[in-house]
């Protein structure tokens, strides 16, 4: 089936639902079960054989394992596990891969609540972090050491929009030994497959582009057989668990994903090529258009793009930038991304490799759903505005 087919009909179980189209909110905390046996036996197989039957309600219901089936059927893996948040699922795709005593590489453009986590809680648990370059490709192999057992990484990143070459960072992990996870928010699964690529652990951020609707918290880790084990074993050791109510709306929300995404991308492009002739701004940090240096990565690689992008100047300040955002109409002011709604966000990347080399702030746009030439003229005021608080 095509990738929109799949979208719809992913996880759907006649035999499950009893003939309901989507699976019902199955809330639970305790199972009671007729024996002995069938308890040890639902334990056994759930934990075990990571079959999707009744155990306890923090190891999923009927809501989760549609959701579940459905992410692992678009991403192509073996399964996948939910989590409360798209950072949670960062977090535990690192903790599924690591002891004391390992180390990790973690490209430079990650979420910067990644790499907060990389150098507080997993620096305590005794596991190192090395930053590198996110162009970096092949050459990740001089900062392999025998102890690295995750390479993770974000393409393209979401402030920065490097394009990662995941194939050749996949060949060197590998080679050593090691694992490799993508965030993979940006693009979801409709736009990308990190596990074809090579990846072991593909992550999303379900909360953006899957929910798509700006009111649920959710994560999802899809992996390998060996890689999601390791994820299973950390899921259960902290005892993760997602809200059914959660789970269901993130597959209500994936159901209209390809044509949501879609229409982000089609109003992006819009948008993308009205900045791009704008006389205020140096660049747009967009890898679709072909003059971003990780075109021909994306063009490889993925089969479209999101509606997230960001926006560099020939010059600018605090100030200027604050005028801009502080008077749209159209592009809100949030944290988050991937909803239906336009937001517009101060961009000023931290790097720890070498320093973001373009003028800062900038700004990150997430173009949504709304008219793009709506959002052009509003960005046309806003442009306005930063122009003269520099004047």
């Amino acid at each position: 089936m095509k990738k929109p087919t799949k979208i719809v009909r992913a996880g759907l179980s006649k035999k499950r639902n009893g003939g309901v189209v989507n699976t019902p909110i199955v809330r639970a905390s305790t199972v009671v079960f007729e024996s002995v046996a069938q308890m040890r036996d639902s334990y056994e197989r759930v934990t075990k054989k990571r079959e999707k039957v009744l155990s306890y309600g923090r190891r999923g219901t009927a809501t989760h394992w549609t959701l579940q089936e459905a992410l692992t059927d678009l991403a192509g893996g073996a399964d996948t596990v939910l989590t409360p948040s798209g950072l949670s699922a960062c977090t535990l795709a690192i903790l599924g891969c690591v002891k004391a005593g390992d180390h990790i590489l973690v490209s430079d453009s990650a979420y910067e609540p990644t790499a907060l986590f990389c150098g507080g809680l997993l620096k305590s648990l005794g596991v190192e972090t090395t930053y590198f370059d996110p162009l970096i490709g092949a050459g990740i192999a001089t900062l392999m050491r025998p102890n690295t057992t995750l390479v993770f990484c974000e393409s393209p990143g979401s402030h920065t929009f490097e394009v990662q070459d995941i194939p050749a960072i996949a060949a060197v992990a590998h080679k050593h030994g090691a694992k490799v996870a993508v965030d993979n928010t940006w693009a979801s699964p409709l736009f990308c497959r990190p596990l074809a690529l090579g990846a072991d652990l593909s992550v999303e951020a379900a909360t953006k582009y899957i929910v798509g609707h700006s009111d649920v918290l959710i994560g999802a880790i899809t992996g390998t057989e060996e890689a999601i084990a390791g994820v299973h074993k950390a899921a259960g050791a902290i005892g993760i668990a997602t809200s059914p109510d959660d789970a269901y709306l993130a597959t209500r929300g994936l159901r209209t994903l390809s044509v949501r995404l879609n229409q982000h991308q089609q109003n992006a492009w819009t948008v993308a090529q009205w900045l791009l002739a704008h006389p205020q701004v140096k660049r747009v940090l967009y890898p679709p258009l072909p003059g971003d240096p990780g075109h021909g990565l994306w063009k490889r690689d993925f089969t479209g793009g999101s509606g997230l992008m960001g926006v560099v100047f020939h010059r600018t300040s605090p100030a200027a930038m604050a005028a801009l955002i502080d008077g749209m109409e159209l592009f809100a002011l949030g944290f988050s991304w991937g909803g239906f709604e336009s937001l517009v966000a101060p961009s000023n990347p931290a790097r720890q490799v070498k320093p973001w080399a373009e003028p800062t702030p900038g700004i990150r746009l997430h173009i949504g759903l709304e008219d793009p030439e709506d959002l052009i003229a509003d960005l046309d005021q806003g442009l306005a505005r930063f122009r003269a608080a520099l004047a």
